[in-house]
């Protein structure tokens, strides 16, 4: 499939290869050059955050509990000195 480049250096996508890969506007492009050759990657951004939040897991309520405790230990230092 060929396509032209205008002034700017833009590139339209085809509708029909737009539709066949789900590329919608605003979605990020890795474009990656290898050799004479352009590759057009598209990056599904919410995914690798997703698997970003895939590590450690922690229980809030320990994590909170752990917040209340500084806090108060924080208000009590502060509070001594007054």
């Amino acid at each position: 499939m060929k396509v032209r480049m205008g002034k700017r250096g833009v590139i339209v996508v085809p509708k029909i290869v737009r539709e066949s890969l789900g590329l919608k506007e605003g979605l990020v492009l890795e474009l990656e050059v290898k050799g004479d050759e352009l590759v057009l990657r598209a990056r599904d951004l919410w995914a690798e955050l997703r698997a970003r939040g895939e590590g450690p897991k922690f229980d809030v309520d320990t994590f909170e509990g752990e917040l209340d405790e500084n806090e108060e230990k924080w208000l009590e230092s502060h509070t001594e000195k007054a």
